[in-house]
């Protein structure tokens, strides 16, 4: 191809314009070397979305929480709680604790 049809090119003149080439070096600049490019929104946005699961996580546990504060709140809840966490008993009481054929298992290979 001879350099004379291909500076009269179509093509050629499009992208030879001062506009378009001032047009594209602005997309490029603002697409990847901006303190607020494309890359970075990207790397926030993804970053937000962790932290929105987060917190409806955390929003979760809070109401599971609350959950037990109300149970700890009467006697009953409270008795149970220290008996199923911390084996406690009243007095001439004895405790058996039963363990599954599955979790005797698992301590073995442990």
């Amino acid at each position: 191809m001879n350099i004379k049809k291909l500076l009269q090119g179509k093509w050629f003149r499009f992208f030879s314009n001062i506009y378009v080439l001032v047009l594209t070096v602005f997309v490029v600049w603002m697409l990847f070397f901006d303190a607020n490019s494309w890359l970075t929104h990207r790397e926030l946005n993804k970053e937000i979305k962790k932290l929105e699961k987060q917190k409806s996580h955390l929003q979760q546990e809070i109401e599971k929480d609350k959950k037990m504060i109300k149970m700890l709140k009467n006697e009953e809840g409270l008795e149970k709680f220290g008996r199923e966490e911390y084996y406690l008993k009243k007095k001439n009481e004895e405790i058996y604790l039963i363990e599954d054929e599955d979790s005797l298992k698992n301590k073995r290979n442990e």
